[in-house]
């Protein structure tokens, strides 16, 4: 089995774009962020559609994240795990969401 790095592979302009997009849907959409890696959403279409595009973008950058997007009641959750020693960054992704 292959060890992948636990760093991010964007460099400063990108992390900051995907950092702004993660903070819109947060502002529009999140309903809480629950350490150490649990965001709640309103279910839309539209919420679900912004957090695919982001779950696909993070998993190529940050391939050593799991995300598990799933819908309970009217809520989307997604789940960021990390492998031991990267918590700081499922924290990092909660405060990008959380603004």
């Amino acid at each position: 089995m292959r060890e992948l790095p636990l760093a991010c592979s964007l460099d400063g302009p990108a992390l900051a774009e995907r950092i702004a997009e993660m903070r819109a849907l947060g502002k529009d959409a999140l309903i809480a962020a629950e350490p150490p890696g649990l965001l709640r959403f309103r279910a839309t279409p539209d919420t679900r559609r912004r957090l695919e595009r982001i779950v696909a973008a993070e998993a190529e950058c940050c391939p050593f994240l799991g995300f598990e997007l799933s819908e309970h009641k009217k809520e989307l959750r997604l789940t960021v795990t990390t492998p031991e020693g990267a918590n700081t960054v499922a924290t990092e992704l909660l405060e990008a969401f959380a603004g």
